[in-house]
């Protein structure tokens, strides 16, 4: 990812961003480029490698833009943490936030650059990276102070997280979320009874 965008006091970057931003929400990335993109947004390609660096590094950076757009998401991570609320609590609440029903746009996007990742591995590397710790390192910290051992808990976390991203493709497919929600319910009981079992 661009770690070091190009310093912008106009905004201009700011502004490209916001327009990009609304452009993959409202059309995905399949048959995205950079001079179709440029277009879309009022731009041109060496605008959009000047302030992003690279196409991939723009899909990055669009999808950690979008998910500002969705402010419920940064919940997440604030239930799993919230050592206030008990394993079950943490884990339903923290999926309850997840397939809000504003939070299908995030989702659609979500899994479409997630599947362009998946064929470009090496160009999308950090993202792949950061999808695979970034909700697990939580989840592993929720059952860990249930009386998981670290590493019980970190298999926890990573079925926990598996499990959830079968249910956001569920919410996409089936579009109802009374099957999910039950579905969800269901497993995070069976998850919660062995991790809390004496």
């Amino acid at each position: 990812m661009n770690e070091h965008p190009t310093p912008d006091p106009t905004g201009r970057r700011d502004d490209l961003l916001a327009k990009i931003v609304d452009h993959v929400i409202d059309h995905g990335i399949a048959q995205i480029t950079l001079r179709s993109l440029a277009t879309a947004v009022g731009s041109n390609n060496r605008m959009l490698l000047y302030y992003f660096g690279s196409r991939e590094e723009l899909i990055v950076t669009a999808l950690h833009g979008a998910e500002s757009r969705f402010p419920t998401m940064a919940l997440v991570a604030e239930l799993l943490d919230d050592r206030s609320l008990s394993l079950a609590e943490r884990i339903g609440s923290a999926w309850d936030v997840i397939a809000l029903p504003e939070n299908l746009p995030f989702h659609r996007l979500f899994f479409e650059i997630f599947g362009l990742a998946g064929f470009e591995r090496e160009r999308f590397e950090a993202l792949l990276g950061l999808i695979g710790t970034e909700w697990v390192q939580h989840v592993a910290a929720a059952f860990e102070d249930a009386g998981l051992s670290a590493d019980e808990a970190l298999d926890a976390g990573h079925e926990t997280v598996a499990l959830w991203r079968g249910l956001q493709a569920s919410l996409l497919s089936l579009g109802d979320g009374a099957v999910v929600r039950r579905a969800a319910a269901n497993a995070h009981a069976g998850l919660v009874a062995r991790a809390t079992r004496p």
